[in-house]
């Protein structure tokens, strides 16, 4: 799951998205900056715009929510 994450953060033109865990948190990543992937590329940092951080394991990103695009 980490390698999608690093494909939404990759992604131009950049599209928000949200990071759900096994436990049901769900982190919003409204920009790029909100998120980033650890050097060693085995955690996900998300960060909040109040600062809050949560440091997330790759076992635990159960899945990755893009928002509903309009379709005319």
């Amino acid at each position: 799951m980490i390698s999608d994450v690093r494909e939404h953060l990759e992604r131009v033109p950049f599209v928000p998205f949200v990071i759900r865990t096994s436990d049901g948190h769900e982190y919003s990543v409204p920009t790029v900056d909100h998120a980033y992937i650890t050097p060693r590329g085995n955690r996900v940092v998300a960060v909040a715009d109040d600062g809050g951080v949560a440091v997330l394991g790759p076992l635990h990103i159960n899945s990755i929510i893009e928002p509903a695009t309009d379709r005319a």
